[in-house]
């Protein structure tokens, strides 16, 4: 009996939390048809916003996925000074706001900030453009595919990529033949992860990016900017959306889940 009262509790936690919430986002955004849906989603804005999102995303992503590859190969095959610095720094985008991270941005790139006379002397538009955007969504995405990536890389060991290097195999035919098809599904499932974070970005891209409409504006801040604007429709339509990015992925994390599960 207790059993299955817990199960309820649990079942009704989420049901709550996350599938009522998102069911009367859905309901609100079909209940007058799919035209007027449709027209929300393909208006100039919209289109340009969403446009803007998946292009922050494919700069973002890889770059992220990289890093993350490389950064976890250092931190669990190297050893150099700092190393468990290094390793508790990565973590600092889950812990902190993304709202500060926008205003250290603001602080570094702006006109009065460090590094903001130099590019504004040469006629580089930090701040307020797409290159802050990317700089933001970077940073506040940048752990996921490191942490993916450093326990498959502890669980398998360096006994294949001993043996390797003992049959005359180079460093780089090592990583790419042993190391990169052992950890595949662990990048994977941290791309998946970047991929959601990046999408969704909403704080540190609204403090970096100035809310410019048709130019500087993501899909998470078009939600905001219609809303705020009582156009209901146009909120909901981008919303439900995101909102089915999101399911996407989700499917793609339970995808890659029970072949990484396998290893």
């Amino acid at each position: 009996m207790a059993r299955y009262a817990l199960r309820f509790a649990g079942l009704s936690y989420l049901a709550v939390l996350l599938v009522a919430p998102v069911g009367l986002v859905f309901w609100r955004t079909f209940e007058h048809g799919l035209a007027p849906v449709w027209h929300a989603v393909t208006t100039h804005d919209a289109r340009h916003a969403f446009w803007l999102t998946i292009l922050i995303a494919l700069i973002a992503v890889p770059a992220n996925t990289v890093f993350g590859v490389g950064l976890a190969l250092a931190i669990v095959r190297r050893r150099f000074p700092g190393k468990g610095l290094v390793n508790a720094v990565v973590d600092l985008p889950l812990a902190l706001s993304p709202v500060v991270v926008g205003l250290a941005l603001l602080l570094l790139y702006g006109r009065l900030g460090w590094f903001g006379p130099f590019f504004e002397r040469h006629g580089i538009h930090v701040v307020f453009a797409l290159p802050s955007m990317i700089l933001a969504t970077i940073f506040v995405s940048l752990p996921f595919v490191v942490r993916e990536v450093v326990p498959v890389l502890r669980e398998i060991g360096t006994e294949q990529e001993q043996a390797a290097s003992t049959l005359g195999a180079s460093s780089l035919q090592t990583l790419v033949r042993i190391t990169l098809p052992a950890i595949r599904w662990a990048i994977a499932y941290g791309v998946v992860l970047t991929t959601a974070r990046c999408l969704g970005e909403f704080g540190a891209v609204s403090v970096v990016s100035g809310h410019l409409v048709g130019r500087t504006e993501t899909a998470t801040l078009y939600v905001q900017d219609q809303f705020e604007g009582f156009d209901l429709t146009g909120a909901y339509a981008a919303s439900v959306l995101l909102a089915l990015i999101a399911i996407a992925t989700l499917v793609a994390m339970n995808a890659f889940r029970p072949k990484e599960a396998t290893r």
